[in-house]
């Protein structure tokens, strides 16, 4: 009996003991289950572990690591890591935190709430800051309302998103100047569309001031012309819109006296070399647009001449001497005449025909594209009877980011490592030059010295006055990681503030070495550049670019400087703006006089830095280095920088420098 009850008790002691097993067991598969994971995610690194032991389980949350003192930043020794593993340090973090924010950390108050009433843009930059200031806290708002819906899910919402667009528009010429004598042509033009214009030229009237003859004080010349324009999307305040085509009919008033037709194309208020027709039918050799020859022949004679042209005909036949018939026909528009325009866009440029006869052909151009034709102006001497387009596309992308940006994450800025930078490029860019960024990106801002960051690059946008566009640069900013906003409202005569924008990051962020200034339609050759630099001896200050000397302010025109802005005759020297280098202790003197309100504000920006230069030089020497590789008009060849690029001709340099290891232009059809 005894031995009965001491067998079951061993079997219930035995029966609990397996019970106690069995869940120390499954504690232990539960703490396996989990601790695997997080090992397999976050490694076993010295430091991982190390923050584990002292801070208990905190790391089992899936959050990155925060510092949570300055000991975390100071340099270890640290095992050699293969060549191909990216490099990230504690510094960098700090970096990467504050790339979070686009925000430039200049203290933009300090700077200009105490310019002096008589500052020229005193007013003018005390208002676009404080419109800044609530454009960007409206932005913070919509952004927290947003809930995470970047760059890339409204990118992939639009994508297959069309503007419906009507395949023609007509407008009578009543109702054409009620729309500011500008046509929208919404989804702009394709192969084939036409534009047709029913007009009238007005009678000539004296003019003093002509543009287009040569006229001394007190004379004055009977005028009698017109434009007809297709323009694209107005890019900054304070500049003109694209001209894709510039169509120049001038009946009495041109300098050569004769009636002459002038064809231009308009980036950035920089034109290009005009094609003139005066009469004469252009040469045999001479290139043709779609077979068609540039310029047609017209009589250029008066009536006597072509009179005696006639005699001269009738006595040659009757001696014998037989000559092919020729139809000579008198320019195309005459004054108070109705005409019937006929502009159609080709397979190689636009072709022009007047009352059913072809007048000249103009080649397309490289970086101006049919798409961005969205609208059509008529100005001048000219009276619009009907105006009627066709053949017109009928969807087209929406011009708004979605349409220029590349989301990948192949185009993202790398970080900036520790140590200085060789090189820091700042870029002016306005808000809605989504193209023009995305074009850098892909051509000159994959430079390995760049990619590499012993270069960096960086985008100054001012805020918009469309707040869609400013939703999407911020969107873009955070997602590219290559921008930084300048909170006031974007305005050309507050480039300048930009610049000082630009020394503030270089100084304190990216501690360059050289700080360069270009725009964004400025293709840059970062390693002829640096090598540029550095022909200057390393203790010595710099100034290199395309230096002026001795130039006078203009008095009158677009560009006139009164002299309550700038009471001296002739401007100091400086570079053109669309590419300068100045050494770190330049741009630190800058940043340190704009903080202590010393700094002198010019709405001219390259004019600026050449007055700044100056103030520092009479402190300590500085080398001043002259360079027409740094190309203001264009594109020349062996080029340091190339400006007036459109994002098409970018990508095609970045190309032919890639292709065939040189310098070579994109000006070419």
């Amino acid at each position: 009996m005894k031995r009965a009850k001491l067998d079951m008790l061993f079997s219930l002691n035995q029966w609990r003991s397996i019970q106690i097993l069995m869940f120390i067991g499954f504690v232990y598969i539960l703490l396996v289950g989990f601790e695997v994971p997080f090992l397999l995610k976050n490694g076993f690194s010295s430091d991982s572990l190390q923050g584990f032991s002292s801070s208990g389980n905190r790391f089992l949350n899936s959050k990155p690591f925060v510092l949570d003192s300055e000991e975390y930043l100071d340099e270890k020794e640290a095992p050699i890591r293969p060549l191909d593993v990216p490099y990230q340090s504690r510094t960098e973090r700090r970096i990467e935190e504050f790339s979070k924010s686009p925000l430039s950390r200049l203290n933009f108050s300090a700077g200009i709430m105490n310019l002096s009433p008589e500052n020229s843009i005193s007013k003018s930059a005390k208002e676009a800051l404080q419109l800044g200031i609530m454009l960007w806290q409206e932005l913070e708002v919509i952004g927290k309302n947003s809930s995470g819906s970047g760059i890339s899910d409204i990118n992939n919402k639009n994508d297959s998103k069309n503007e419906e667009c009507p395949h023609s528009l007509s407008t009578p010429g009543d109702l054409f100047p009620k729309n500011g004598t500008v046509m929208v042509l919404p989804c702009g033009l394709t192969l084939g569309s036409h534009i047709t214009v029913v007009g009238r030229p007005r009678v000539a009237h004296p003019e003093t001031d002509t543009k287009i003859s040569l006229l001394k004080e007190g004379q004055y010349d009977m005028v009698s012309q017109f434009m007809m324009e297709l323009q694209g999307l107005k890019i900054v305040d304070g500049e003109d819109p694209p001209r894709i085509l510039h169509l120049n009919p001038r009946l009495k008033g041109d300098w050569s006296g004769k009636p002459v037709i002038e064809q231009n194309t308009c980036y950035r208020m920089q034109w290009g070399t005009a094609q003139r027709c005066e009469g004469w039918k252009s040469w045999a050799d001479e290139e043709t647009v779609d077979d068609l020859v540039k310029c047609e022949k017209w009589i250029r004679d008066n009536v006597n001449d072509s009179k005696e042209s006639n005699s001269k005909w009738w006595l040659n036949r009757l001696i014998g001497q037989t000559k092919k018939v020729e139809v000579d026909w008198p320019f195309p528009f005459v004054e108070d005449k109705l005409f019937v325009l006929t502009l159609s866009a080709g397979l190689e440029g636009f072709h022009l025909s007047v009352d059913g006869r072809h007048i000249t052909s103009f080649p397309y151009r490289t970086g101006f594209a049919l798409e961005d034709a969205t609208g059509l102006s008529l100005t001048g001497d000219i009276d619009v009877h009907y105006v009627f387009a066709a053949s017109l596309p009928t969807s087209n992308l929406n011009f708004a980011s979605q349409k220029h940006l590349d989301i990948s994450d192949k185009w993202k800025a790398p970080p900036i490592l520790d140590g200085p930078v060789e090189l820091f490029v700042g870029i002016l860019s306005a808000g809605n030059h989504f193209a023009e960024r995305m074009a850098a990106r892909k051509s000159w801002m994959q430079h390995r010295l760049i990619k590499s960051s012993k270069a960096v690059a960086r985008f100054f946008v001012a805020l918009h006055k469309r707040k869609e566009v400013n939703v999407e640069l911020k969107k873009e900013a955070e997602f590219f990681g290559d921008m930084v906003i300048v909170p006031y409202l974007d305005n050309y005569d507050l480039v300048v503030l930009k610049t000082v924008a630009i020394c503030e990051y270089a100084i304190r962020t990216a501690s360059a070495k050289y700080i360069m200034k270009g725009d964004d339609d400025t293709f840059v050759r970062v390693d002829a550049v640096i090598k540029n630099a550095k022909e200057v001896s390393e203790n010595r200050s710099l100034y290199i670019g395309n230096i002026n000397y001795y130039h006078k302010p203009l008095r009158s025109g677009k560009w006139a400087v009164t002299y309550k802005e700038w009471p001296e005759e002739v401007y100091p020297p400086y570079a053109n703006g669309p590419g300068y280098i100045i050494s770190s202790d330049i741009a630190n003197f800058i940043l340190s006089d704009f903080e202590k309100h010393r700094l002198r504000l010019f709405k001219m920006e390259d004019v600026s830095m050449g007055m700044w230069v100056e103030k520092f030089n009479s402190s300590r020497e500085v080398e001043y280095k002259h360079s027409l590789k740094f190309c203001q008009f264009g594109c020349i060849e062996d080029y340091y920088t190339a400006h007036y690029q459109s994002p098409k001709q970018m990508i095609c340099m970045w190309n032919k420098l890639q292709q065939h290891g040189k310098p070579l232009c994109c000006n070419t059809r």
